[in-house]
């Protein structure tokens, strides 16, 4: 068997968990890294898809784990949006340190940290890829009752609703409705590192509703390329999500790819397909030098 290369070696030695995953690039494309990150209560694993689609093309891929997910509950309510960021933070550092240069690509509220990560350290990351962009949970299957999100920060504040959760509803994100049945089947079979977690707790969407507030304020500071991908019937987030991206990146060239046959979690839907060679298509334009510029 052939020793592996020591680039390979060193990128391998990445992850930090048992749930994060590398999968070293070869040829021109391999010194451009992908940062992958994954959205609330969701694991790395939720991203695999995508992550072999890029590496076909030749890019480096890592998927890093934030804190206090792919555990129990309580790990995620001990967490807030700051540990969130510091982990997408900590994983760009450590990768930046091997290739040439980082695309940073995330999933929902992985989107937020992908682009807060960016507004934060323009000159760190070379790309950013938005998928299904989560600034609200206004899409058509989300119930009305948590419109009333807004109270939460009360109910924390009185020590209510530490151990209350926002169930996910049907259809869960997915419109394939085999792939549905799966997933559902892991997200209710207790392994959280599988499919993550059944519902979305109070405290944790008080966090996520103020990394949203930040990032949406901190727009304007966007300079790299960014790719926003997302579903024009997404089920949990809105396409207004995306569009809020197209007008406040006033500093940075935006693309919008807009999908017609699928829901949420479009990096494993019916549309998988058309994300992967969307974001191919990005980032390789990135890697071969023409992705700088502003709004077209």
């Amino acid at each position: 068997m052939n020793a592996r290369s020591p680039f390979v070696e060193v990128l391998h030695g990445l992850c930090q968990t048992p749930h994060e995953f590398v999968m070293p690039g070869a040829g021109p494309h391999a010194r451009t890294g992908v940062l992958l990150v994954h959205g609330l209560t969701g694991t790395p694993a939720e991203m695999r898809v995508l992550a072999k689609g890029l590496h076909r093309r030749g890019f480096s891929v890592y998927a890093v784990q934030l804190a206090g997910h792919c555990g129990a509950m309580e790990d995620l309510v001990g967490t807030r949006w700051p540990d969130w960021l510091a982990s997408v933070e900590s994983g760009l550092r450590r990768f930046r340190g091997h290739v040439d240069r980082v695309v940073v690509a995330g999933l929902s509220m992985g989107a937020l940290l992908s682009l807060a990560v960016a507004e934060e350290h323009p000159d760190q990351v070379a790309g950013v890829c938005a998928l299904s962009t989560t600034f609200r949970y206004d899409g058509w299957s989300i119930p009305f009752y948590t419109r009333l999100a807004f109270l939460l920060p009360l109910f924390r504040l009185l020590g209510i609703g530490r151990h209350s959760v926002f169930m996910e509803q049907p259809p869960y994100g997915i419109k394939d409705e085999a792939l549905r049945a799966r997933i559902v089947e892991q997200m209710h079979s207790g392994d959280s590192a599988a499919a993550g977690l059944p519902g979305n707790p109070w405290w944790s969407i008080i966090e996520l509703r103020r990394l949203a507030a930040r990032t949406l304020n901190g727009l304007p500071r966007l300079r790299a390329p960014c790719l926003v991908v997302h579903a024009k019937e997404d089920d949990i987030s809105a396409v207004g999500n995306a569009h809020d991206i197209v007008r406040g990146a006033t500093n940075a060239r935006v693309e919008l790819v807009l999908l017609d046959n699928c829901y949420h979690m479009i990096t494993i839907d019916r549309e998988r397909r058309s994300v992967i060679a969307s974001l191919n298509g990005f980032v390789a334009r990135i890697a071969d030098g023409a992705g700088a510029g502003l709004h077209g």
